[in-house]
């Protein structure tokens, strides 16, 4: 059954916890701390989790569906296991890897990642009982896929507003990782964002690679030199929306003593960027984890999740995180993000996504 739905409430808080930092190595881990079936009658092996370029320990993206994976594994009981991605793989590598998530009886089984759509379309096909799940895209119309998106455009409007408030300089930044039509909604909710506040303002722009393939989401140096050049033009306020690359980003602004904006999760939080937390003015999040957490729940209770399955403000499947201090003290900025937020809730206000 194909259903247009949101993610719930209750998933919002999984985005928001503190990860320690892992490596970004090649292995897959599994955890095997209960039974094959759990009191809800489900009876998979659990939880089939393969990660996105850059991988776990990014403190981004991955690190969000990972964060939804330890989340689902604990309430329900289940067993699991992520597998890291391969430096420079083929689509060929990715079929693999969910066919042995799914011959192994792992259920649902997630590709976290526009990249692993060839690989979900062909291998969904082959498992027609196994439910599938793919972060970033909603091209696979299946019976057993859902497609779970969001509108980044949203969050990246509300990072837009928080940049233009914050300024020192009227000048801020954009850093993207890869040149493709997901990131440009992060850039044009964030220009949206910030030129509501002030139109005049000046926006720094760039794209680290073209391809994903070239390393855009996956090279702190690359996010760092980005930074650096955009700082000295002048700009006092970056958003990256760059996966692990972005943690250059971060790095640069601290370095500099500028104003970084996170994204996905919230990279205030994250451990491995503690050093740099007082330069994170926020983050654009995206509830990867409560996508991965609710696509296992209704595994589980037996009414699996199909199609389009969007978040946005409204359902807390985007949103902008707070956790600074430094933030919270800022009562004109704080205010008008949350005017922001609500007016595009109550349809005020429409966000672009070109």
């Amino acid at each position: 059954m194909s259903r247009r739905t949101r993610f719930s409430h209750a998933a919002v808080a999984v985005t928001v916890i503190a990860l320690a930092a892992a490596g970004c190595g090649k292995s897959s881990s599994e955890s095997s701390s209960s039974s094959d079936k759990n009191s809800s009658g489900y009876s998979g092996k659990g939880i089939g989790l393969a990660y996105d370029i850059g991988g776990k320990g990014d403190q981004s993206f991955n690190d969000a569906a990972y964060a939804g994976f330890q989340k689902a594994e604990s309430e329900f009981k289940l067993s699991g296991r992520d597998i890291e991605p391969q430096d420079g793989e083929s689509d060929a590598d990715k079929v693999q890897r969910l066919e042995t998530l799914a011959k192994s009886g792992y259920n649902p089984v997630i590709g976290v990642g526009f990249a692993y759509a060839p690989a979900v379309k062909e291998v969904s096909v082959k498992y027609p009982k196994v439910t599938f799940g793919i972060i970033d895209d909603n091209t696979i119309q299946a019976k057993n896929v859902a497609d779970m998106v969001f509108h980044e455009e949203q969050s990246s409007y509300l990072a837009g507003v928080a940049a233009a408030k914050t300024t020192k300089k009227k000048h801020i930044g954009f850093i993207g990782g890869v040149d493709i039509p997901l990131i440009h909604k992060f850039e044009a909710g964030f220009a949206q964002g910030a030129k509501s506040v002030d139109p005049s303002i000046k926006i720094e722009s760039q794209y680290l690679t073209q391809t994903p393939q070239e390393g855009g989401f996956s090279s702190p140096d690359k996010g760092k030199d980005a930074a650096n050049g955009q700082i000295e033009a002048g700009a006092d306020v970056i958003y990256q929306a760059a996966g692990l690359s972005g943690q250059g980003v971060i790095q640069a602004a601290a370095a500099h003593k500028v104003w970084a904006i996170g994204v996905d999760s919230d990279q205030y939080q994250q451990s491995a960027l503690a050093k740099y937390k007082d330069y994170i003015l926020g983050s654009a999040l995206k509830n990867v984890g409560g996508a991965v957490y609710d696509l296992t729940k209704s595994v589980v209770d037996g009414k699996p999740l199909s199609g389009e399955v969007r978040g946005d403000l409204k359902s807390g499947g985007v949103g902008f995180a707070d956790t600074n201090p430094k933030y919270q003290a800022m009562k004109d900025v704080v205010a008008a993000v949350d005017k922001a937020k609500q007016d595009i809730i109550d349809g005020k206000i429409t966000v672009n996504t070109k």
